[in-house]
C-alpha cells in the first residue's frame, strides 16, 4: 500500500474513532492525536517503511529509578497490545507499540489505542506516584 494512501487510511480511522487530530504532517507521515475521554494526549502516530509506530508519553521518572524500571517491567507482562519504554536519557516513560502495515485493519489500531486507555485508567496512581 502506498504510504499516503495509508496515511489518509489511519486519519480516517481516527476521525471515525473521534480522535482529536492536533497536528499532521503528511509529507513526514506524522499525526499526533487526542481523546482526553480516553486518557490519550499527543500520542504520536508515525508510518514508517512496512510499520507504524505509536508513542504517547506518560512521565518523567526522576527518583528511585531502578524500582520503577522494574514495576514498569513486571507491567509490561500484563500489558496486551504496547509496553513501556523509555527514551535514552532514562527519564521519561512512553507508552509505545508498533504494528505491522502490510495487512493493517481498524481493528489493531483500536487494540493499541484501547490497551493504552485500559492501562492509564487501572495503573494511573502507580504512574503518579512513579513519577514523583
Amino acid at each position: 500500500m502506498k504510504h499516503s494512501k495509508l496515511y489518509l487510511k489511519i486519519k480516517n480511522w481516527l476521525l471515525e474513532l473521534e480522535y482529536n487530530i492536533q497536528f499532521e504532517n503528511e509529507q513526514h507521515q506524522t499525526l499526533i492525536i487526542e481523546k482526553e475521554s480516553e486518557g490519550i494526549k499527543n500520542m504520536m502516530i508515525v508510518i514508517a517503511p512496512q510499520i507504524l509506530i505509536l508513542e504517547q508519553f506518560l512521565f518523567r521518572c526522576k527518583n528511585n529509578q531502578n524500582e520503577v524500571y522494574k514495576q514498569l517491567l513486571i507491567k509490561n507482562r500484563d500489558i496486551v497490545h504496547g509496553a513501556f519504554v523509555i527514551d535514552e536519557t532514562g527519564e521519561k516513560v512512553i507508552f509505545r507499540d508498533t504494528l505491522q502495515t502490510e495487512n493493517l485493519d481498524q481493528n489493531e489500531l483500536i487494540a493499541t489505542l484501547n490497551s493504552l486507555s485500559l492501562l492509564i485508567s487501572e495503573y494511573s496512581s502507580e504512574m503518579i506516584a512513579f513519577s514523583k
